[in-house]
């Protein structure tokens, strides 16, 4: 029975708003007088050289008004990590759809007709729209970075087996309800208020304020919510919140900005493509001796994360994996594309990919069961360490593996599955004798995920508290709420921490003025860094408040407790064998209590402090970029999935039957709400996996950028047989309450569906690999299904 808010399924703290469509987003947030509405007139071509911008028409149109990279007070040219990326476009735009001039108007259909009085003349040139084509003209962003251990070339040269292969893997797009939108407000003299659907408050106030030629004290940004970020909106949220901000600057007006669902999906970054391409020795049984992969992905244009990305790729190149000898590098290709971004693991589901499509593959080719080569390749131990140099401290990876197994009754189903792919006495089919419409796949997969920003300076977070002199608290921390539930999780600590009711904490508004130079909300650190630096702040108040109690009840401030809200003592007696008044209008006898509002009134008339400010750093970790080696995570959230899958062989629909989950996430603050977190990340993993496919023309436009030529995943995509529990890991005894992070892990085990499809399809051809890029959609299926049975009948 829990006595506190922690580790209760409370309700998300905008559920209600939510549901009935109460809960503001930038949208719903009222017209001022005076506003505009902002929107932008981009390139036309994939790479172009800009020769005449007119604007002059615009003048035309009652209102409107037009903005090119002439009108810029500040630096044209921005970037989270490198600076290589231009607000508005000087002398040529680089992706099609790229912005060049910024238009306002006071209405919609002013703003359309604002937009068609634009006239630009651009020059097209040639553009670089695929991974292979950027490598073969040594197109590549920044350098190629390594990590290794042991002696690759030597184990490989020993190998018992000795395979090469190349992988791909495709892009995603996040898919967030609520576009990017952003809403400018101007204040006294140069201040701007810009409220913003952004991951990252500190990096909007920062751009927006060097681009417009600011401080970066005069400019605040401003999020109470995003409708969805995944990512997405970690750093290109700014290009909206550029648009709103140089037209509030220039005119003084209120002024709105937000991308309709098509113009975000072809003009915003997505997960990055990656082609890997690898060599790998194993012996019979299917131990992995050595690995050499090289991965390169897909950046787009410029910079944006994608150094950190394909740092993170090769980090988990090992997955849950011990292997002696190994050697990942990671190159980032320059193509003409928006620049791709951070989506939901950040460059990990890549190179968790990579390596489980290795090792499903050595399963097939010695014949043999793929949860048995991945149970024979695990971390085993306290004693191993990762190929960056990271000891894997508190592995439960084998027991977790383990009870899984047993619990999804893996080994008898993959004893049905066999005999219901290889039964002769089932009918014959078009497809051969003995084989019938469907066939079965079933796979085991698992992660092993880093949690804390691999950038060491990232890896802090703070928080405002206030106390009442009702009783109740505000909290103010840097961590922005994007639906998963960290105003909640952040509430119920600020709750336990003062000892208060859940309800009597309210969580503010992120924003930059309250919490200063925060990291984004990324990384699945969100809880472990702002819940943590509430944490802080909170133990400091309470601290001052139990010894102003202590004194009021007249006893050692160990014998004071505060509890949902009241304040009281067990302390018997005084030294002087008398018992203090009840202050509080407690119960008499030994037991002495008034409420916390009562504290908190006498505390202010006492003058003490009820407001903190809380810091706090990751402890323990760093890396060296130069050695390869060190120890970028705090601890690792770990997992496995067993899925099951039917495909149609006319069509290579496929079917999800049922998925087993097992999740090591800690003690769990917020159990209903982690549930929804691996839920929803597995959800997203298997879209990535098998239906989310990002289409192009030969002139690099978006196909693909609607619901209705975009697959993400529907309820039906979902297994009526859906099982999932937590891993109770008695070890992990650190972090806030002793809780993992849960956002990111359980999206790379919709891998665990994308294996079981191979798996199916390895049933036609005994032997083989099947060599499928990612996602695994229908056509990509069938495809395979029928090359397969080419070379079975030749």
């Amino acid at each position: 029975m829990k006595s506190g808010a922690v580790g209760t399924s409370l309700p998300h703290e905008s559920a209600i708003g939510h549901v009935q469509g109460a809960a503001p987003y930038i949208a719903d947030m009222p017209q001022l007088p005076g506003e505009l509405i902002v929107d932008f007139v981009g390139s036309t071509f994939a790479h172009c050289e800009i020769l005449r911008v007119d604007t002059s028409g615009v003048a035309q149109v009652p209102g409107a008004i037009a903005y090119t990279c002439k009108d810029i007070e500040g630096i044209n040219l921005f970037g989270p990590i490198i600076k290589d990326e231009v607000f508005l476009a000087e002398t040529h735009a680089h992706y099609l759809g790229e912005p060049i001039v910024v238009v306002a108007a006071p209405t919609r259909e002013l703003l359309q007709q604002a937009k068609k009085a634009v006239r630009l003349e651009l020059k097209e040139l040639p553009a670089v729209l695929s991974i292979d084509e950027a490598r073969e003209k040594k197109l590549f962003i920044d350098k190629t970075i390594k990590m290794e251990q042991g002696d690759v070339e030597s184990a490989l040269a020993a190998a018992e087996h000795r395979v090469k292969g190349e992988f791909f893997t495709g892009g995603q797009e996040q898919f967030y309800l609520e576009s990017q939108a952003a809403y400018a407000v101007p204040g006294e003299g140069r201040e701007l208020v810009v409220h913003s659907s952004t991951q990252n408050t500190t990096e909007v106030q920062k751009v927006v304020a060097e681009v417009l030629g600011l401080k970066h004290s005069d400019v605040v940004c401003i999020c109470k919510r995003m409708g969805g970020g995944f990512g997405g909106k970690e750093t290109q949220a700014v290009m909206p919140a550029l648009m709103a901000a140089i037209v509030a600057q220039k005119t003084r007006r209120p002024a709105r900005c937000q991308f309709d669902k098509d113009t975000d999906m072809m003009v915003t970054g997505k997960r990055h493509p990656v082609k890997s391409f690898y060599e790998v020795g194993y012996n019979s049984e299917g131990r992995v001796s050595a690995l050499k992969i090289d991965y390169f992905s897909d950046g787009g244009c410029t910079a944006d994360l994608s150094t950190s990305i394909i740092a993170r790729t090769l980090f988990h190149t090992d997955n849950c994996y011990n292997i002696p000898n190994l050697r990942a590098t990671g190159t980032i290709c320059r193509t003409n594309y928006p620049s791709n971004t951070a989506f939901r693991g950040f460059g990990g589901p890549q190179g968790v990919a990579a390596i489980e499509n290795i090792l499903e593959d050595i399963a097939a080719r010695l014949k043999l069961d793929a949860y048995e080569v991945r149970r024979r390749n695990i971390y085993e131990g306290e004693n191993c360490s990762t190929h960056y140099g990271q000891p894997v401290k508190n592995n439960v990876l084998p027991e977790l593996f383990d009870q899984l197994y047993e619990n999804s009754g893996y080994a008898e189903r993959r004893k049905a599955i066999h005999l219901f792919n290889t039964s002769t006495a089932r009918p014959p089919s078009a497809l051969g004798e003995g084989m019938g419409v469907r066939l079965k796949g079933l796979a085991f997969t698992g992660v092993k995920f880093g949690i804390s920003f691999t950038t060491k300076f990232l890896n802090q977070g703070n928080a405002l508290v206030n106390v009442y002199t009702d009783g109740t608290a505000q909290v103010s921390t840097g961590g922005t709420e994007m639906g998963q539930g960290l105003y909640t999780k952040v509430q119920q600590i600020v709750a336990d921490e003062l000892g208060i009711r859940f309800e009597d904490v309210r969580v503010m508004a992120t924003s930059s003025e309250k919490s200063n130079n925060t990291a984004p909300t990324a990384a699945s650190a969100g809880t472990d860094l702002n819940g943590n630096a509430a944490a802080v702040a909170c133990r400091k108040i309470r601290e001052r408040l139990v010894e102003f109690a202590a004194k009021l009840l007249d006893c050692p401030t160990a014998d004071i407790e505060i509890k949902n809200g009241e304040v009281f003592s067990f302390a018997p007696h005084r030294p002087d064998g008398h018992l203090p008044p009840n202050l509080g209008g407690g119960r008499g006898g030994g037991e002495r209590r008034m409420t916390f509002a009562e504290l908190t009134q006498k505390a202010w008339r006492e003058r003490i402090s009820m407001g903190e400010h809380g810091f706090y750093a990751t402890p323990g970790i760093d890396f060296d970029y130069t050695t390869g080696k060190g120890s970028p995570f705090y601890y690792f959230t770990n997992g496995a999935c067993v899925a099951e899958v039917s495909i149609d062989r006319f069509t290579g629909a496929l079917t999800i039957d049922r998925l087993d989950v097992l999740m090591d996430i800690g003690q769990s603050i917020n159990p209903g709400i982690d549930r929804g977190q691996l839920v929803g990340g597995i959800v997203q993993g298997i879209g990535w996996a098998t239906a989310e496919e990002l289409k192009y023309n030969d002139k690099g436009a978006l196909l693909s950028h609607s619901p209705t030529t975009y697959k993400i995943p529907n309820i039906q995509d979902i297994p009526d047989d859906f099982r999932l529990d937590f891993f109770e890991n008695k070890l992990h005894d650190f972090n806030i309450r002793s809780s993992k992070a849960v956002a990111e892990p359980p999206l790379m085990l919709g891998m665990a569906v994308f294996c079981a499809v191979k798996n199916a399809l390895s049933y036609l051809s005994p032997g083989e690999t099947v060599g499928m890029k990612l996602p695994a959609t229908h056509e990509e299926i069938l495809t395979h299904i029928e090359s397969l049975m080419d070379r079975r009948n030749k």
